[in-house]
């Protein structure tokens, strides 16, 4: 399962260097607008702690992580909704991915040129808002004059649609988000589905702070936060810099060593990667055995035949049950074994909701 999260923020704001710390591909940083003109992809292993306590106690000869894949996407500017600077492709990037991370800079540096001139964090939230809006509207009054011909010759479904596509224009005429807007989603892919809104995607927004805010953050990640919190979105607060440094450090020893100078338990990239996966609606389950432990993607919600599907499409077409064991229970009672003779594992059938963390093991006949 292949979903990408869009690095995204005006130029200079820290979107390269961070993506060069958090993905195994490498983007040229640079003290000028548009460095990233082709938006780069990385490829990064969500960390899991649940994964290490498996290879511990198993021991395979091969472990496959779970990953998520980021896309650093040319810096915006205003105006781009009209085709300033590099708008159309920053916008059509944007449309291809599936959650979006919009990194603010709340860190002054004069040696780091502002492309507004200040340091703005709110103000540079609402450049790209705004832009992303603008867009919004054009693909929502297109499909307004559409519908509108349905529903003045009594289409049941098009005067529906077209009450809600009204909700969202006037939404976002007021300024804000099509995510905003509530409504189920089976009607919403309806509605919007084809229309791929840019303010319609999950968003996280990352303070890019100074080394010194690193753990509490500082008043512009407080105005930023205050800015998002009617979102209902995630803050993470990290120094791009520092994790750069971080990201370098391949000895464990070393690298827990470093973030205890800073007083860390784990990186912001660890917890930016975590939170981007979230943000997906992804879990993982794992599968468990001497040649291989590994840990599978599926979206929140799926039921058993469906996470079996990921493996192997006649997994699905031919399920008959699964064998299910709690992470907790396998490290307690050591094995498969030890979680069989206490009782512990449980079988279950077609219509089980599948946990975060659960072990699998898929019984099927084709």
């Amino acid at each position: 399962m292949s979903l990408q999260c869009g690095i995204v923020g005006l130029p200079n704001v820290g979107k390269s260097t961070l993506f060069n710390a958090i993905s195994t591909g490498k983007a040229e940083a640079a003290n000028y607008p548009f460095c990233t003109i082709e938006p780069n992809v990385g490829v990064v292993t969500v960390p899991d702690e649940r994964i290490d306590i498996l290879i511990g106690l198993v021991k395979p000869q091969k472990t496959i992580p779970t990953i998520i894949e980021f896309v650093d996407i040319a810096g915006l500017v205003k105006g781009a909704s009209q085709g300033a600077g590099l708008g159309n492709k920053f916008l059509a990037n944007i449309r291809e991915v599936d959650a979006i991370v919009h990194v603010v800079r709340c860190f002054q540096d004069e040696n780091v040129v502002h492309v507004e001139g200040r340091v703005d964090p709110v103000f540079d939230k609402e450049i790209i808002d705004i832009e992303l809006q603008l867009k919004d509207l054009e693909s929502v009054d297109k499909k307004i004059q559409k519908t509108e011909k349905g529903a003045r010759a009594g289409d049941a479904k098009a005067k529906a649609e077209l009450e809600w596509l009204k909700l969202y224009k006037q939404t976002l005429e007021e300024g804000k988000n099509a995510r905003s807007v509530k409504i189920d989603e089976e009607m919403k892919e309806s509605v919007i589905g084809d229309l791929q809104l840019l303010t319609a995607k999950p968003v996280l927004y990352v303070a890019n702070v100074d080394e010194d805010s690193m753990l509490t953050g500082n008043e512009y990640s407080e105005k930023l936060r205050e800015a998002v919190k009617h979102e209902g979105a995630e803050v993470i607060i990290l120094c791009a810099a520092i994790e750069s440094q971080i990201s370098e450090i391949e000895d464990p020893e070393e690298h827990e060593m470093f973030l205890g100078e800073y007083g860390l338990k784990e990186s912001g990239l660890s917890k930016l990667i975590k939170a981007s996966y979230a943000l997906l609606n992804l879990i993982t389950y794992f599968t468990a055995g001497v040649k291989e432990v590994r840990a599978w993607t599926i979206v929140k919600g799926w039921k058993a035949p469906q996470a079996a599907g990921v493996i192997h499409s006649d997994f699905e077409k031919g399920f008959i049950r699964a064998e299910v064991i709690k992470i907790a229970d396998f490290e307690q009672y050591k094995s498969e074994a030890g979680v069989k003779e206490v009782g512990k594992m449980a079988v279950e059938g077609k219509e089980y909701v599948v946990e975060d963390g659960d072990i699998m093991h898929f019984r099927f006949n084709v």
